[in-house]
């Protein structure tokens, strides 16, 4: 749990009050307020809601209140509405994402946020890898990842509110912007780009929903395994092995480093569970660029996330350790760019 002044939760608690009046009809208590850890550039509210009678488990996402510069915010993250429409969308299709019920209005003064029902789970990888009683889910979290991927990638296009399509080419563009923005030398990422640049796949004939961040981090799961996807606000249209790619990434095994899917299967045990499930095979050497694609990416962003700490943004002892993990990517990259399809 994160610690928040009393004067914050009471105006939190405030809003909820009365925008769950208007949402359930009638008044509406709120029980149980707390902010949760994580979430370095969004708030995760967690609270109950008694209202007619019965009580409801439930979840504020909001942006956190800014400091008018323009590092608060991801250039390509989703605003609060476009991310609640896609987890609508994602919903509706069966994914198993949360079910949104209601957005806040901007006269309710907690800026951009909506709220959804609360799933059960817990999203903390160390528990997840190592706690006793997920040894079960551990065997089947891999594949339940290929499967709820490829129901994410099959979400109708027509469902979706207005996103961005991002090819190959405009992904490494914008990581070279971000990589010039930091104003230093940096000759493992630059090597990294060079040899996606020239590797680069050709573009699909029809792009689709990617998440953006699929990773472990960025579900629930008990032991039965995963119960929810989270974090929407990176989705786009493109290429659906970016979202494989991504959640191989060496960083999300969190030292599980011998099990590419998400610390918990096989990249082979991943492709499998996804094509089962309606997703298109898988091309080794195209989900092999989208790794390395992930691992340059991953690594800017902890530059990224250290500069908003040192350059005065942010004042966070969490952005300034992330940052610090950006040598780890170097070394990730370097093997990744030896290995051989």
């Amino acid at each position: 749990m994160t610690v928040h002044t009393a004067s914050e939760a009471d105006q939190v608690a405030g809003v909820l009050a009365s925008a769950a009046a208007r949402y359930f009809g009638g008044p509406a208590v709120i029980e149980g307020l707390s902010r949760e850890s994580g979430g370095a550039s969004r708030q995760t509210w967690s609270f109950d809601a008694v209202a007619g009678g019965e009580r409801h488990g439930l979840i504020l996402r909001r942006d956190p209140p800014t400091t008018g510069k323009a590092s608060d915010r991801s250039a390509t993250a989703l605003d609060r509405a476009t991310e609640f429409r896609v987890l609508k969308a994602a919903f509706k299709a069966g994914v198993r994402a949360p079910e949104v019920l209601f957005e806040l209005m901007p006269q309710d003064g907690l800026g951009e946020a909506f709220v959804m029902r609360r799933i059960g789970g817990t999203a903390i990888a160390r528990k997840l890898l190592r706690d006793p009683p997920y040894e079960k889910a551990r065997g089947l979290i891999a594949g339940q990842l290929g499967e709820i991927l490829a129901r994410v990638h099959a979400v109708e296009l027509g469902s979706l509110p207005a996103l961005v399509r991002r090819e190959a080419a405009d992904h490494i563009a914008g990581l070279r912007r971000a990589l010039d923005a930091l104003s230093q030398p940096q000759p493992v990422f630059e090597l990294a780009l060079s040899w996606l640049d020239r590797r680069k796949p050709a573009p699909i004939e029809r792009a689709l929903l990617v998440h953006g961040d699929y990773r472990t981090g960025n579900y629930l799961a008990d032991e039965s395994g995963v119960t929810a996807i989270l974090d929407w606000e990176g989705a786009h249209l493109g290429d659906p092995v970016e979202d494989l790619g991504w959640l191989c990434v060496k960083s999300w095994r969190f030292g599980a480093v011998d099990k590419p899917a998400g610390g918990f299967g096989s990249r082979e045990e991943l492709w499998r569970a996804y094509e089962k499930a309606g997703g298109a095979k898988v091309d080794p050497a195209r989900a092999h660029w989208w790794e390395v694609f992930g691992t340059v990416r991953w690594g800017i962003i902890c530059h990224q996330q250290a500069w908003r700490h040192l350059g005065g943004a942010v004042k966070s002892m969490e952005l300034a350790s992330i940052g610090r993990r950006a040598v780890e990517t170097e070394v990730d990259l370097l093997q990744l760019l030896k290995e051989k399809i």
